[in-house]
């Protein structure tokens, strides 16, 4: 279960000074969240998602796709480390860091147990907040996709089939929603 710290001065430089424990750290708004790892079927949902979305942008150099972990960092006090994040690539070669993103055009989060809370509530302000032009909360358990813009009051539900691109005329990413679960989860029945 994630646990938000009530201390509230934590910065993204003394979560990086932590000790390697196994666990993912984020810090919003100063808040210090620790999450064990994730279960197999979120494991599952992740690797399909970043596999689709890479194959997807190959054709579109301009953006990239990775997984975490990875510090996000909008500002001093806050950084996370969304499931799977696109973000538009660096234009410079060489050596990258995680300061070299400066902006998210798409953060996922796969639901767990112990972190469906701060996804719907925490990070997906954040996300808003900053501008992130989609982010989708994947939930295993009830089998949809909650697509959130920065100005939506409510999700957009989605069921059947999701369709996403990074940008007006690039590839488009289709995901037929069902058969999806059904390789990350299992058939209904079982």
């Amino acid at each position: 279960m994630a646990m938000p710290n009530t201390v509230l001065d934590w910065t993204a430089e003394k979560v990086r000074a932590l000790p390697e424990d196994g666990k993912r750290h984020e810090v919003i708004d100063g808040a210090l969240l620790v999450t064990p790892a994730p279960r197999w079927a979120h494991q599952g949902a992740v690797t399909e998602l970043i596999v689709r979305l890479r194959n997807v942008l190959a054709n579109t150099p301009r953006y990239e796709a990775l997984i975490s972990p990875a510090d996000i960092e909008f500002n001093s006090r806050t950084m996370v480390q969304p499931d799977v994040f696109v973000f538009p690539a660096p234009p410079t070669t060489g050596t990258k860091s995680w300061s070299d993103i400066e902006r998210l055009v798409l953060a996922v989060e796969v639901l767990s147990p112990g972190t469906a809370s701060r996804d719907r509530g925490m990070k997906r302000e954040l996300y808003q907040r900053e501008g992130v032009d989609e982010y989708w909360i994947v939930d295993l358990d009830a089998r949809l996709v909650e697509r959130w813009r920065p100005d939506d009051e409510r999700p957009e539900i989605l069921r059947s089939e999701l369709s996403w691109s990074p940008e007006p005329g690039a590839d488009e990413l289709k995901i037929d929603l069902e058969k999806f679960f059904e390789k990350v989860c299992g058939s209904v029945s079982e």
